[in-house]
């Protein structure tokens, strides 16, 4: 019982060359490598063969994974070998070297099953070796005699231990790569989630731009859409009711688009951005010196809209002495023009639009019954945008889609705290705010994501719980919000009106009905 001669400074040459071999190895050399370090160890220790194997993450169990023996010995790479050796895979466990030179009878009484398997195999000695990495033990490395016995030296012992270690650094950093590649191949595979969802998203945006640019899906917008399809091709008056910022202007578009004159004219008359004393000339033209600066005579807006359509948005807002013009306009297609005799006839379709509740401003006398019935024959309510939030994602990337080319931007994705952000504010602008959020959003990402600026994330969201305030209420809050923030001005680049998506007129009008007033200054 020996170990057999070697020359001087052999083993350490050999030692020398495996790590420079393992150093910088691609992951993908590193199990060949190993049996061919384990196949060089075999040969500098004279033994028959060597195994290595790999502790489990919790360092529970050892499962054999590397091996190599001098024929006629078979290799070993049983997963189960240590299950079948207890007592040896106990030590381990325990980081305990094993160094056995007469097998079976140095074996302790509680080792049976290695007895037996000693006895089996006519195994005859046996080394092993727990290595470990960063304070924990990684694998096993191990060596066996069957031809006859060894005594194992020190030096043995520290020779397998140098080149255990080797290797055990190689499978660990193999391992490591293995787990990061893993994890990046997860992070990609989310990814290309992410980025199908977004193209879903973008496809959705295309086919549902099919119905003149109008983004959504959601069952309330479908109600909507289908309205519009039922009277389009008709002649019937259409009064759109919704909120600042809903589409009505999208949707009375749609229904001319889908008419019968869709070859004429759409000829469109925001009500509430002209001076009272502008509207009659603007709607029924005027005659050369009917007023003072009317230096021309003037078509109106009926009566470009001739053989078209004349969409009169936020009609609430039209004076009292106007309604009974433009009600005789309604029954009997004709007019006259401001400070004209003549009496003038078109042919037009009316679709109106208003933010007000026409049956309150009727109740109040600040609206025509008359004509209230006459524009009311097929309402179409409008839905908010908080009402249809399963709109939103397709709207931003309508929206994105619309505006980042102008704005040198190219988003491919939005994160989805993002758009949870975005899905939960209330939007008392509604889709109008929206496109003003996500164009300010496009021009503060320089990147392929798109973010939010911080006063909108921190002030927009909406805290969870029920709304228990009135809408006009919540309306007067956000109007007096943003004027505070742009110093109470309305007109101009940058100021309140743009912010918000309104004609200046517009949101003086709202304040009005509000009862919004600029705050004294304290002296």
């Amino acid at each position: 019982m020996g170990e057999l001669p070697e020359a001087p400074g052999e083993f350490e040459q050999f030692v020398a060359e495996l790590s420079t071999r393992f150093t910088g190895i691609a992951a993908e050399r590193v199990d060949a490598e190993i049996e061919r370090a384990l196949r060089q160890l075999v040969e500098h220790l004279g033994t028959d063969r060597a195994n290595l194997g790999e502790f489990s993450p919790s360092g529970t169990s050892i499962r054999n994974t590397h091996s190599w023996a001098r024929p006629p010995i078979e290799p070993n790479t049983d997963p189960t070998l240590w299950a079948e050796a207890p007592w040896l895979g106990t030590q381990l466990l325990k980081g305990e070297s094993i160094r056995i030179a007469r097998l079976p009878d140095d074996l302790p009484d509680e080792a049976g099953p290695e007895r037996s398997y000693a006895l089996r195999t006519g195994m005859k000695s046996i080394l092993v070796i727990p290595i470990a990495v960063g304070g924990r033990f990684v694998c096993a490395i191990g060596t066996n005699a069957f031809q006859t016995r060894r005594a194992w030296s020190d030096l043995t012992v520290a020779r397998v231990r140098t080149v255990g270690q080797i290797l055990a650094h190689a499978l660990y950093r193999e391992r490591a790569e293995a787990e990061l590649r893993a994890r990046l191949a997860e992070i990609g595979q989310l990814h290309a989630r992410l980025e199908a969802e977004n193209a879903y998203l973008r496809e959705e945006v295309d086919r549902v731009h099919g119905f003149d640019d109008i983004v959504g899906r959601s069952p309330a917008i479908r109600q909507v859409l289908a309205r519009v399809a039922q009277v389009a091709p008709m002649d019937t008056t259409v009064l759109l009711l919704g909120e600042t910022g809903t589409g009505k202007e999208l949707l009375a578009r749609a229904i001319h688009h889908r008419s019968r004159r869709h070859s004429g004219p759409l000829i469109t008359v925001n009500c509430a951005a002209l001076a009272p004393t502008l509207i009659e000339s603007e709607l029924f033209g005027h005659e050369k010196g009917a007023f003072t600066g009317a230096t021309a005579a003037r078509i109106g807006r009926f009566e470009l809209a001739h053989g078209g359509t004349l969409f009169l948005d936020e009609i609430g807002e039209l004076p009292l002495d106007l309604q009974a013009k433009l009600l005789r306009v309604l029954q009997d297609g004709e007019f006259q023009r401001v400070g004209g005799t003549r009496t003038v006839k078109v042919d037009v379709r009316i679709l109106a639009a208003t933010n007000r509740n026409l049956a309150r401003a009727l109740a109040e006398g600040r609206f025509r019954e008359d004509l209230y019935y006459r524009l009311g024959v097929f309402p179409i309510p409008v839905p908010p945008l908080r009402d249809r939030r399963e709109d939103i994602p397709l709207l931003v990337w309508a929206i994105i889609e619309r505006r980042q080319g102008k704005l040198g931007r190219r988003i491919e994705r939005v994160p989805q705290p993002v758009m949870d952000t975005l899905s939960s504010y209330a939007w008392p602008g509604n889709v109008r705010e929206l496109e003003n959020v996500v164009e300010r959003a496009l021009i503060l990402s320089p990147g392929p994501a798109l973010h939010l600026d911080e006063p909108f994330t921190v002030t927009g969201a909406v805290t969870a719980g029920p709304l228990v305030e009135r809408l006009d209420q919540v309306e007067r809050a956000h109007l007096v919000q943003v004027l505070d923030r742009y110093g109470w001005r309305i007109d101009g680049t940058g100021h309140a009106a743009e912010a918000l998506g309104l004609h200046p007129n517009t949101l003086r009008g709202r304040m009005k009905k509000l009862g919004i007033r600029r705050p004294a200054k304290s002296s």
